[in-house]
């Protein structure tokens, strides 16, 4: 794997994060002898799980105005591709930092420390983002996560073979996106009196779906021909995306507190939809969750 890479691992589980982007590697369940993570084939994407922070998804022109002044942010913001220190190393986490700087500051006008913790307890992995404000005003952020899960885990299956089940029975309608990557003022009608979504390929065809206020706080990726599978538990995250790039052997779970500029943005960041404020001195935390099925 490249750069830096910290693995901590118990009986069940053995996860490997690196230190660019804190990001999460490999999702290894021993017992079972299978990876769960996307293997991050450039062909298709080149990615495992990169952190959305501190916007998600895209700004109108890339642009956002706070105080009267333009700052420009591309797509999912710079803490995917920024170098975290390793805070925190036991037997069974890893946390990692990052700290605002000269840098940070040009581009997001605010002090903070941002943590991503990965935490290990039996067959079950816990992410928690931690972003505290260590300046002297209100910091206005979005923050989320993007793990891509490996689709088939098994060889033999097939990407049709698969589903994702939500825990509650959903009436909800998904957010188209633009081709320049903003949510359109129109949903269209998707989940319809149901818990179950059978994955396609065609399904991201059009970008990403996404959902706002579902009911359910957990989803889990199942097939139909086999009984390994996740269960991934996403409470406190308003918005959730799903999504693969074309034709590719993945499927992208997405909890999100933010989400992308709607194409009638007026670009000023305290007005973003979904932003979060948080005062100096505090902290906000989330927190996501994978399970195996045994």
């Amino acid at each position: 794997m490249p750069g830096n890479t910290y693995t901590v691992q118990n009986d069940h589980l053995s996860v490997t994060v690196q230190a660019k982007g804190a990001e999460l590697m490999s999702l290894y369940n021993k017992k079972q002898q299978l990876e769960y993570m996307w293997n991050g084939d450039p062909a298709f994407w080149g990615k495992h799980s990169p952190v959305l922070f501190p916007v998600i998804g895209t700004l109108k022109n890339n642009t956002y105005y706070y105080n009267n002044k333009a700052y420009h942010l591309g797509r999912h913001g710079f803490a995917r591709d920024m170098d975290f220190t390793v805070a925190e190393q036991t037997t069974s986490s890893l946390g990692f930092s990052l700290l605002s700087n000269a840098d940070t500051l040009q581009k997001f006008p605010f002090e903070f420390v941002f943590d991503i913790i990965y935490l290990l307890q039996q067959d079950r992995l816990t992410v928690t983002y931690r972003v505290r404000n260590t300046g002297n005003g209100d910091m206005y952020f979005s923050v989320g996560g993007h793990p891509a899960f490996k689709v088939p885990v098994v060889e033999g299956t097939g990407y049709d073979d698969h589903y994702l089940e939500f825990n509650k029975t959903e009436n909800a309608v998904r957010w188209p996106i633009s081709p320049e990557g903003l949510i359109e003022t129109r949903a269209e009608p998707f989940l319809a009196g149901t818990n179950k979504l059978p994955l396609r390929k065609e399904l991201f065809y059009r970008d990403a779906l996404v959902f706002k206020n579902l009911r359910s706080d957990a989803v889990r990726l199942l097939a139909s021909k086999h009984d390994k599978g996740i269960e991934f538990n996403f409470p406190g995250f308003p918005y959730l995306g799903i999504w693969a790039a074309k034709d590719a052997g993945f499927v992208c779970i997405e909890p999100w507190c933010g989400i992308a500029d709607p194409v009638t943005s007026s670009q000023q960041l305290t007005e973003k939809e979904g932003i979060n404020r948080l005062a100096p001195g505090s902290v906000f935390e989330r927190s996501w969750g994978v399970g195996m099925s045994e």
